[in-house]
């Protein structure tokens, strides 16, 4: 942490109570990492810590249950580490996938408007030659 964002930190009171619960969830956090299988350290983080009672965000279900099952261990480890972690509990929290960026409309070459147009000719009158040479007329050219 930069010392001007330190200093400012320190000087309001509500921001020094803020500042001083973050650098002691970082520390459990980190600890956490340590203490926690490789194989769930990317799938879970400490949520919080209050009156010694440690919570474990889960990304998802499976995750919370091998949480749960680890438990015993993981306080174990984690109080030897630090002795403000009298317990855990673990919940589920769910991200929400990113979504997906958006795509460009497909475009129709030359070649696919000329087939559409021949297509649209060989057929009699009718809504479906109409959509045909409305969509050849209205796509875009790559």
């Amino acid at each position: 942490m930069t010392s001007k964002l330190k200093t400012i930190l320190d000087t309001q009171q509500n921001l020094k109570q803020l500042s001083g619960k973050l650098h002691r969830l970082r520390i459990i956090q980190t600890a956490y990492e340590q203490v926690v299988p490789a194989s769930l350290k990317y799938a879970s983080h400490v949520m919080n810590i209050e009156q010694g009672l440690l919570t474990i965000a889960a990304t998802n279900g499976a995750v919370a249950a091998k949480l749960r099952q680890l438990t015993p261990d993981l306080l174990e480890r984690l109080q030897l580490q630090s002795r403000e972690v009298t317990g855990i509990q673990v919940k589920v929290q769910v991200t929400l996938p990113r979504p997906a960026p958006l795509q460009s409309p497909a475009t129709l070459g030359p070649k696919g408007k000329q087939q559409l147009d021949n297509l649209a000719e060989t057929l009699l009158d009718s809504p479906l030659k109409s959509a045909l040479q409305r969509f050849s007329r209205n796509s875009r050219s790559r």
